[in-house]
């Protein structure tokens, strides 16, 4: 099982989340099954960057980028070498520490 550590973000999730996954999915859907609510306007298509977050850990064990991720990427705040849309991001069998930006394109914490 995959241990998935979500930071804590002042709006979002104040304290971190600790939680467990098996099988191959979205870093998103497996918040939203947990009750993590990252931003997702797009409603999970690939056509904004709200639910931007940062890999702390295991960024090498997710899928490739595409490249229409990539362009998304591109117009997130915060932008780091190890950013990735948690719409797109496919989780494989390596722990995760996951960062969600203070700020996206909806909202300024």
């Amino acid at each position: 099982m995959i241990k998935i550590f979500f930071l804590p973000h002042k709006t979002i999730l104040p304290k971190g989340k600790i939680v467990y996954h098996r099988s191959k999915d979205s870093i998103l859907n497996i918040a939203l099954k947990n009750g993590i609510n990252i931003n997702h306007a797009c409603e999970k298509v690939c056509a904004c960057t709200t639910c931007h977050c940062i890999i702390k850990k295991g960024f090498n064990s997710l899928n490739k980028i595409n490249e229409l991720e990539s362009d998304m990427l591109d117009k997130a705040w915060n932008l780091n070498f190890k950013s990735r849309l948690s719409c797109q991001a496919i989780i494989s069998d390596k722990d995760l520490i996951i960062k969600i930006p203070k700020y996206n394109i909806n909202y300024v914490n």
